[in-house]
């Protein structure tokens, strides 16, 4: 007697079908998942100093060792003693750019010093909004100020302060500068993006993470 083997029910097939694709969606999940993990902790992580590819180069007298990967030109790659030393870094976990310029500091002036002895007497009488804790005020359009304005921390006595240039083509950023002087006894130049300016209470200590590995801080 030939004997025929019970076809699949439909409704057996159906949830196998659905269990498959349920764990399928898990996996997917449980992958994009560590993969943002990953990729978050990357931005965040200045690259490691134990990288064999480090250049020994010196500015204002003070001798640092860099990751080649910093450098924002070439030609610094050679090392020695430099007139200025041009970095590229980012900050926080939202991996903003920075470019940092080291160098002697008889030859900046910092924000803060600037904000007293200078724009304090170039505000224009308008008051800016959008960086919550900062004032922001735009500058006189003579004098070469055009279409530049100050941020700055009014109740601290060494204020965070950052000068930002409205962009020549609208759909570009605006961008910022930012002078301090280092404990190292070099001067430090940040420019960046103004986007950054939501990040300023965390600016100078995630600065430090970098410039502290290089022995610039």
């Amino acid at each position: 007697m030939r004997t025929h083997a019970a076809a699949p029910q439909p409704s057996s097939l159906g949830f196998n079908l659905a269990g498959i694709a349920v764990l399928v969606l898990l996996l997917a999940v449980g992958a994009a998942y560590v993969v943002d993990i990953l990729g978050k902790n990357n931005r965040a992580a200045p690259p490691s100093l134990t990288d064999k590819n480090t250049v020994a180069i010196a500015v204002a007298g003070k001798e640092l060792t860099i990751p080649s990967s910093w450098f924002r030109y070439g030609e610094q790659l050679r090392g020695g003693f430099v007139n200025q030393i041009d970095l590229h870094v980012l900050l926080g976990e939202s991996a903003i750019p920075v470019d940092v310029t080291l160098l002697p500091r008889s030859r900046v002036r910092p924000s803060a010093i600037l904000l007293d002895g200078v724009y304090l007497h170039q505000f224009d009488d308008d008051t800016l909004s959008g960086v919550a804790g900062l004032v922001g005020k735009p500058l006189h359009d003579g004098d070469g100020f055009t279409g530049e304005s100050v941020w700055y921390d009014a109740l601290a006595a060494n204020p965070f302060v950052a000068k930002c240039l409205a962009p020549v083509r609208k759909d570009e950023p605006v961008q910022c500068l930012r002078t301090v002087f280092l404990p190292s006894g070099i001067a430090a130049v940040y420019a960046f993006d103004a986007s950054a300016l939501q990040s300023w209470r965390q600016f100078d200590s995630e600065m430090q993470k970098w410039l502290g590995q290089i022995g610039a801080w």
